[in-house]
Formats: C-alpha cells, sequence, structure tokens
C-alpha cells in the first residue's frame, strides 16, 4: 500500500510514520502543505491520502479519483471537513482514526476546573502584579451538576473521571451507555439544560447536532452556568454565545473549538489579522477561555493517530 501524506508536522509526526510505516511495510511519501484543489497531484501514483482538518470537497474529491486515489483517511476522530457522502458516491472510501478517549477526556475535566475557579481572570490579572482577591472567587466542583452532552467513548471518560469530584451528572444520548447507568442519570435535553451548572459537549458535529446549543438552549440554562466545548465548533452558535455571555446568562466558557476554525487552528498567524471575528470577541472576555483544538495534543494521542491511520489503510485494503 502506497500512501500520501498531507499536512505532516515534522516535530511530531515524522519519527511515528518513519517507525509503523517500517513496521508495517507501507510505502510512503508527504508534504508539510494541507491538501488543496492545486495541489492534488502530489497524490498522483498512490492508493491512499492521508489529511488531518483540512476540507476537502466535491472538486479536490473529482481530482483524486481521476488520480487512482481509493481512500481518504483523516488522522482525525472527526470526519466533518471531507464531503464523505460524495467521496463514497465516487467510490473512494473515508476512514477516520481512534486514540485514548483519556487525553481529551483529561482536557476537558481542567477545563471545567479552570472555568470554575476563573483561571484566566487570575492570570491576566497577576501579570500586570494585580495579586489581590477581589473578583476571583471561585467555586467547587463537587457542588455543581455537571451535564453531558454525549456520552460515547470521551463523554463516557469524562463522566467516570468526574465521579472523583463528587458532582451530581445528567446526560443525553439518542444511545446511553449501559455501563454509566450507575454514575449518570439519562434525561432529555431540555431538562440537562435547565438543571446544570456547567455543560461538557462530546456529540459529534452532524446536520442533527448543527448548533445544538443556540439561543433557545442559552434560554433555558441557568443563569450563570458554564459551557465547556472539547468536541466540535458547529455545536455551538458563536453569535448566540456571545450574546449570552454579554448578558451575565453564560458564567464562563471554555472552548477548545469554534465555528470557522480552518484555516487559524494549527498554524501561525502572529502579526495577521485574525480572519475569525467572533473568536476576536470570545477571547476579548476575561471568563472566556479558547484553545486550537488541542485537547487531543498527547505523545500517547500522536502515536496512536499516525498508527491507527496506517492500520485502518492496510484493513481496508484487505477488505477491498
Amino acid at each position: 500500500m502506497r500512501m500520501f501524506v498531507y499536512g505532516l508536522r515534522e516535530y511530531d509526526e515524522r519519527r511515528f510514520f518513519d517507525q509503523f510505516s517500517r513496521q508495517y511495510q507501507v510505502e510512503f511519501a508527504s508534504t508539510g502543505e494541507k491538501p488543496t484543489l492545486e495541489n492534488t497531484d502530489l497524490a498522483a501514483g498512490y492508493d491512499a491520502i492521508s489529511i488531518l482538518t483540512a476540507p476537502v470537497d466535491k472538486a479536490m474529491i473529482d481530482r483524486y479519483k481521476e488520480l487512482g486515489i481509493r481512500a481518504i483517511m483523516t488522522r482525525t476522530i472527526g470526519y466533518d471537513h471531507i464531503d464523505y457522502v460524495y467521496a463514497e458516491q465516487q467510490g473512494i472510501g473515508v476512514l477516520n482514526i481512534t486514540y485514548s478517549p483519556a487525553t481529551v477526556a483529561d482536557y476537558t475535566v481542567m477545563m471545567i476546573l479552570m472555568g470554575l475557579r476563573k483561571q484566566k481572570y487570575i492570570r491576566l490579572r497577576a501579570a500586570v502584579q494585580d495579586f489581590s482577591l477581589e473578583g476571583k472567587l471561585g467555586s467547587e466542583l463537587g457542588n455543581k451538576t455537571v451535564g453531558i452532552i454525549g456520552t460515547g467513548r470521551i463523554g463516557s471518560c469524562v463522566a467516570r473521571e468526574l465521579t472523583g469530584f463528587g458532582c451530581r451528572m445528567l446526560a443525553c444520548d439518542p444511545f446511553p451507555n449501559a455501563e454509566l447507568t450507575d454514575t449518570v442519570e439519562y434525561t432529555d435535553l431540555d431538562r440537562l439544560l435547565e438543571e446544570s451548572d456547567i455543560i461538557t459537549l462530546h456529540a459529534p458535529a452532524t446536520q442533527e447536532n448543527y448548533h445544538i446549543i443556540d439561543a433557545a438552549a442559552f434560554a433555558k440554562m441557568k443563569k450563570g452556568a458554564g459551557l465547556v466545548n472539547c468536541a466540535r465548533g458547529a455545536l455551538v452558535d458563536s453569535d448566540a454565545l456571545i450574546e449570552n455571555i454579554e448578558n451575565g446568562r453564560i458564567g464562563f466558557a471554555c472552548l477548545d473549538t469554534v465555528e470557522h476554525e480552518f484555516g487559524l487552528y494549527y498554524y501561525n498567524r502572529m502579526g495577521e489579522p485574525l480572519n475569525n471575528p467572533r473568536l476576536a470577541v470570545l477571547n476579548s472576555h476575561p471568563n472566556v477561555i479558547t484553545t486550537p483544538h488541542m485537547a487531543f495534543y498527547t505523545e500517547e494521542a500522536v502515536s496512536d493517530m499516525v498508527e491507527n491511520s496506517i492500520l485502518g489503510l492496510l484493513e481496508y485494503f484487505r477488505e477491498d
């Protein structure tokens, strides 16, 4: 199997691609560029391409089909950046990977605690040598109700990690996890929104879930509730979020992902205009923490992402 890798990061992925390509006897070539229509020809002569979160649209899929590409592997759990329905109609398989859910679950718990303890505001004030206590009073997680939207591998791991804090947990998922029934109380979305002090999102970015947290959802939340999103930016209506931060309904927001992050996250944009005005507004608030979609980013996860992308393609071509 011959694979062309887009967006390969020399500083962390390269050694794993070298290691696992030798181990599994896979031939690969690479570029640090993200896939675009203009560089599709780099993949000529290969069986599959491996990408990260860059969009792959119909025009690119048509060109990859002409080049003989039979599979697109994304080195991410999410695959909404690929027009996967069209790809499969054209006979091109679309595959995604898995990695330990603990990496995102750990990060989610960290974000919850940072929001509750007003860490952004504390650090901003400390940076100008304001070491006073006023305005920095936090609260304890054990006294809160946490609402978990989505209890797949990551959401379930978050629930298990939160048990140690003693907080009450509500959960909403169309497919409840029987292993969590002693840990969380499954309920409908409206009740979860109404009763939760903190809401954490772990649902996929599907058409049904688009803007699942919108103006109507914010109106149902407790005044002062916290929102954590370590899943997908499309789950939250950014305009409604900004409005509810500014009117005080939302007490804090911790966002590892936001709408329209393509072309920003994973790139160095120092000194450039920020082509996402909503992100700029969110960053201006002392009770909003944003990080560049890196909850997954651990040594273990990067190794898993590379190895599982190779194993997934090998399995796909074995069955093809």
